[in-house]
């Protein structure tokens, strides 16, 4: 017992001070403003997510929460920058369904997409919406997958090469069994005006800037991308009630931090978040948005996220798909 006994009281040694670190990293956080990056520019639903969300941590944590865009490289620049960053919960970044897009779509962002990062919890989960011109001789989805296989000869839209609305339409593509040329775009609202002049057939947008179009006729929604129907067009089926299983897709968002940020913060993180996604007005912003709040773990949104870059992997092989 006394060969045991330094061992034993090393042992305890070191769990309590673990233990008063781990409880000193949240008890002095944060003591200067907090940098969120966005990596697409102001305006993008990215964005909208991190300004709610800066807004509500800094009024909780008694510290500015500054959001910083980096619109560069596909977000890679963002990205990177976050990976790099000194881990300690001042360099936070709200990141999209593009994150595990360009693990596969990039053959070197500059960082490991699964090993560079603490992850902190989900957002949201936004729907793509599939539109066409109410011209076109399509009603709903069959009758899309139908014209297309006819004519050979029909291109979709995207917000650009990578884009999750490139990458879901080659699902789509794939699971129906269709040929359709790629028409890459600077961005959403481009690509969502030649879709309605008829220059391209159809486009698979998020939902949000898509909403007033299809309200005022002027695009028609064939079928929502996500597992569930939107509140926003409760009318609308969903792409596996349409015909089309297996091509579910949606865009998510989530916080999370360099790797090796003290685990007390990204726990405090974690439960301010899951509190905020719980207030009346948030949720009623969300719904104004057609998205819907998905606080998780941090074990929870890693395997998530480990999920969507195989999944998602496999489609943008398949369709050859690169970025560099």
């Amino acid at each position: 017992m006394k060969i045991l006994r330094p061992c034993l009281m090393a042992a305890c040694l070191g769990l309590w001070g673990a233990a008063c670190a781990s409880f000193g990293a949240e008890a002095r956080y944060p003591t200067k403003p907090v940098r969120m990056l966005v990596p697409f520019s102001g305006g993008s639903q990215t964005d909208l997510f991190a300004r709610i969300m800066s807004a509500k941590l800094g009024e909780a944590l008694g510290q500015q929460f500054v959001v910083d865009n980096r619109p560069s490289a596909g977000g890679t620049v963002a990205t990177s920058t976050v990976a790099h960053a000194t881990p300690d919960g001042h360099t936070l970044m709200m990141v999209s369904t593009g994150h595990a897009i360009n693990a596969t779509l990039y053959r070197n962002p500059g960082y490991n997409t699964l090993e560079d990062f603490a992850v902190i919890s989900q957002v949201a989960s936004v729907p793509d919406v599939l539109v066409v011109a109410p011209a076109l001789d399509a009603k709903n989805v069959k009758e899309l997958i139908a014209a297309a296989k006819k004519s050979g000869r029909f291109n979709y839209g995207s917000a650009g090469i990578g884009s999750g609305t490139h990458i879901n339409a080659e699902m789509f593509k794939l699971a129906a069994g269709i040929e359709a040329g790629h028409v890459p775009y600077r961005g959403t609202p481009e690509a969502l005006t030649d879709t309605i002049s008829g220059r391209v057939q159809f486009f698979f947008s998020p939902i949000t800037p898509a909403i007033a179009q299809i309200r005022d006729g002027r695009l028609l929604a064939l079928a929502v991308t996500t597992a569930q129907r939107s509140p926003v067009f409760p009318d609308v089926p969903t792409i596996a009630e349409a015909g089309v299983p297996g091509a579910e897709f949606e865009q998510w968002y989530g916080l999370m931090a360099p790797r090796h940020t003290p685990q007390a913060i990204i726990d405090l993180l974690m439960r301010e978040t899951h509190r905020i996604l719980e207030l009346p007005d948030i949720r009623k912003q969300f719904l104004a948005q057609g998205a819907t709040a998905r606080p998780s773990t941090p074990k929870e949104f890693d395997a998530f996220i480990r999920d969507q870059v195989k999944k998602l992997g496999a489609v943008i092989k398949a369709s050859g798909a690169k970025a560099d």
